[in-house]
């Protein structure tokens, strides 16, 4: 898969102004890499789970991150249609109208 899109310039901006912070975000991020999950598993689930949080920033990240590793769209879209059941109708609507504004 190929790598990360450059981080929106807001991120940037603050990692800059608080580099620990964006240090341990790196180490966070990079111990839960280990284990037997690929990396597209690990993908589409860090996606799921920001749609189950309702979180619209991580949500266009983890879109934006997806599609720079190769992920279709139609994946994308079946993220949300398994979290429907849990997440409620409303709830799946909005987290797809991120996915679709997110380029």
């Amino acid at each position: 898969m190929s790598h990360a899109p450059e981080a929106p310039k807001t991120y940037r901006d603050f990692i800059a102004r608080f580099p620990k912070l964006g240090e341990a975000w790196d180490a966070l991020s990079e111990a839960g890499q280990g284990g037997p999950l690929d990396a597209k598993t690990q993908r589409l689930l860090k996606l799921a789970v920001a749609i189950g949080a309702q979180k619209e920033g991580p949500v266009h990240a983890s879109v934006r991150k997806a599609l720079a590793a190769g992920i279709t769209r139609e994946e994308l879209d079946q993220v949300v249609a398994v979290a429907a059941g849990t997440i409620g109708m409303p709830a799946s609507v909005a987290a797809w109208s991120w996915i679709r504004e997110t380029q």
